[in-house]
């Protein structure tokens, strides 16, 4: 399934970003994406692992925990909506999971570790999913999101997560 295969109402524009950093949804760029983040993940120097590039910006294990909390908001809702569960899923602000995550404090084995755990969960249960449960449409922070969507949105969310690193903690 290609991006393009979406229609704009089965996502908020503001996640189009993130869609647009993506090609195609499979098992295989699911679990390739994650083995790339992982690579590049591993590849980050441990004095860059605790550097803000400016005040009030997060840590690169900081970055890390958010992509780990972001994914399983979003697997979670693409479960629901999956199983044609019409409640709709709230919002959540990412800025208020940082600081009780304590990221800072875990060491970076620890940090991919469970990032791989995660993906391997997330590659699991898009697995699972039939095409038909790829295309239900569910409410998410106030906006209609496809199952489908919710896939590229998590690729894309990471694919712009490395690329903040790239640029800005390792220049």
């Amino acid at each position: 399934m290609n991006k393009d295969d979406l229609n704009p109402g089965e996502y908020n524009p503001y996640y189009g970003t993130y869609i647009k950093k993506t090609s195609g949804l499979s098992l295989d760029s699911l679990k390739s994406s994650g083995e790339k983040t992982i690579s590049f993940l591993k590849s980050i120097p441990s004095d860059k692992l605790e550097f803000r590039y400016a005040e009030g910006k997060w840590t690169i294990k900081e970055i890390i925990q958010h992509l780990m909390d972001a994914e399983r908001i979003f697997t979670y809702r693409a479960l629901r909506i999956a199983r044609k569960d019409q409640t709709p899923l709230p919002g959540f602000e990412q800025d208020d999971y940082v600081l009780p995550s304590q990221a800072n404090t875990r060491s970076i084995e620890d940090l991919i570790n469970e990032f791989t755990a995660i993906k391997a969960a997330t590659v699991s249960l898009f697995d699972s999913f039939s095409d038909e449960m790829l295309k239900a449409l569910g409410k998410a922070s106030n906006s209609p999101v496809s199952v489908r969507a919710i896939g590229f949105i998590i690729m894309g969310h990471e694919i712009h997560h490395c690329e903040v690193i790239k640029e800005r903690y390792l220049n």
